[in-house]
């Protein structure tokens, strides 16, 4: 059993039914839940959905309401266990960005990899694989690697 934490834009291409890749991100997850694997999201994961969902269209989001997105929100959050939010984050987000020389918006990307090591978390699923390259304190798995396995 392995333990994946999923990227943002996991969740919003599942609740996206007009995305391209809206089933292969559903049927990935559901694929790794039917293998036994936990799967978990972060507060940063409903922080960044919800910028994305109320974003407009013209802007590269869903242009959805705040009414529509709590209702997506909700659902998310009662069908993956949500990580606790804890100090040794904030430890390991800083020495990772400090370590590994990150800025701009790669600090967002970074918190992520906080989240994980402070929860044991090992593999990340994610459409963006090169936003994490060169991570050798996780496994980056991209929704297609997911569907190509047994």
């Amino acid at each position: 059993m392995v333990a994946y934490l999923l990227d943002t834009n996991i969740l919003l291409r599942m609740s996206d039914g007009n995305s391209p890749t809206h089933l292969l991100a559903g049927k990935a997850t559901a694929k790794l839940l039917m293998q036994g694997h936990q799967v978990y999201i972060t507060s940063q994961n409903i922080v960044e959905f919800w910028v994305v969902a109320t974003r407009p269209v013209e802007v590269n989001g869903l242009g959805w309401s705040a009414e529509q997105t709590r209702t997506e929100v909700e659902q998310i959050v009662s069908q993956f266990p949500l990580l606790e939010e804890t100090p040794q984050i904030f430890t390991h987000w800083l020495n990772y960005v400090i370590t590994n020389n990150v800025m701009g918006k790669r600090v967002h990307d970074a918190r992520f990899i906080a989240v994980m090591l402070a929860h044991g978390v090992t593999h990340l699923l994610t459409f963006n694989i090169d936003d994490f390259r060169n991570k050798q304190e996780i496994v980056i798995v991209h929704p297609q690697t997911v569907m190509k396995t047994e």
